[in-house]
């Protein structure tokens, strides 16, 4: 199981970061991908507006790299009312202690607010209980495996601590600890040489235009000490290209590193061929995406699919919590 939240169309930072798991496991195993939508309000509580057009957005992109839904289930978050619940029940559990010192959640405490008095108003008890709630999108599935990025490795072991204290006090191995599995590039450099993100401005989206993407990655930052074109340059110094071209030229390493290092190209050369490079790998994701796009009717059946298939797992898996913790009666 993993989840991303609706906050705009998914980078190649997600891609290499996560989705690339999501389709080796998908033919491999019962997966379920969510929309987490609850996640997103626990920051964006004021600004609701672009959610439902944002779930479409992130369907989309799932749909358009490769993500099956005769195959994966694929459902909103908050369509599924168990999980909810079953967030209540965990946060009875929960001692107070591990989530304030979840680091992921200090991460994000930190990024609302510099100022420690807006801070404070901005940290809401939905965003205090979000460690538990993705606990709770996890362990609704009783999911063993969670292919997300590197920097969900905390909230990983966050959840294997709570499974693992319902277990013991309820004396049942009813949930099993969930594992994270990272792709072999789990973190990409975004554009100004920082880890990729949305709320950085540094990205490459995949639905990003040929354009947008040649004029993004000339932006890129190189080496530094690379100041005339004549200049010899100096690969290991190279922030963001370099390591990119890793990931979408591998093959061509020798030939790129020998141009540079000769001056035989200047950076801005070598950045609009590293931007052709990106296009062509992301042609095939954005046709499918701009035929998907254009069919609504299909992608609003299969998110309906996936939630009614989700759900019914989300209902198994919470009666059989209400029985060990003694409210099965009321079932």
């Amino acid at each position: 199981m993993s989840g991303m939240r609706p906050t705009g169309r998914l980078h190649l930072g997600h891609y290499f970061g996560a989705l690339l798991n999501w389709l080796e496991y998908q033919d491999k195993y019962d997966s379920y991908f969510s929309i987490v939508d609850w996640h997103a309000l626990t920051t964006k509580f004021q600004d609701v507006k672009g959610i439902a057009g944002n779930i479409r957005e992130i369907a989309l992109d799932w749909l358009s790299v490769g993500i099956n839904p005769e195959v994966s289930t694929i459902y909103v978050q908050s369509a599924i009312p168990e999980i909810a619940e079953l967030h209540l029940l965990l946060s009875m559990i929960t001692p107070q202690n591990w989530v304030e010192r979840e680091p992921t959640l200090k991460d994000m405490v930190k990024m609302l607010a510099a100022d420690e008095g807006e801070a404070r108003e901005k940290v809401t008890y939905g965003l205090l209980g979000y460690p538990v709630l993705m606990t709770a999108d996890i362990l609704a599935f009783r999911a063993g495996l969670v292919p997300v990025g590197k920097d969900q490795e905390s909230h990983l072991e966050f959840a294997r601590d709570i499974a693992k204290r319902f277990n013991y006090l309820f004396g049942n191995d009813y949930f099993p600890e969930p594992q994270p599995q990272f792709t072999s590039t789990p973190l990409l450099k975004g554009l100004d040489g920082q880890k990729m993100g949305k709320s950085y401005n540094n990205d490459v989206k995949l639905a990003d235009t040929s354009e947008e993407t040649i004029k993004k990655v000339k932006q890129a930052i190189t080496d530094r000490t690379r100041i005339a074109k004549s200049d010899p340059g100096h690969t290991d110094l190279c922030e963001v290209p370099w390591p990119m071209y890793k990931i979408f030229a591998a093959n061509k390493l020798t030939e790129i590193k020998t141009e540079c290092q000769t001056a035989a190209i200047g950076c801005v050369d070598c950045k609009t061929r590293l931007a052709g490079v990106i296009n062509d790998f992301l042609a095939p994701v954005r046709e499918k995406r701009q035929e998907l796009s254009a069919d609504a009717a299909t992608v609003e059946k299969i998110l309906q699919y996936g939630n009614s298939k989700a759900r019914r797992v989300a209902v198994e898996t919470l009666n059989g919590v209400k029985e060990l913790m003694g409210l099965s009666r009321w079932v």
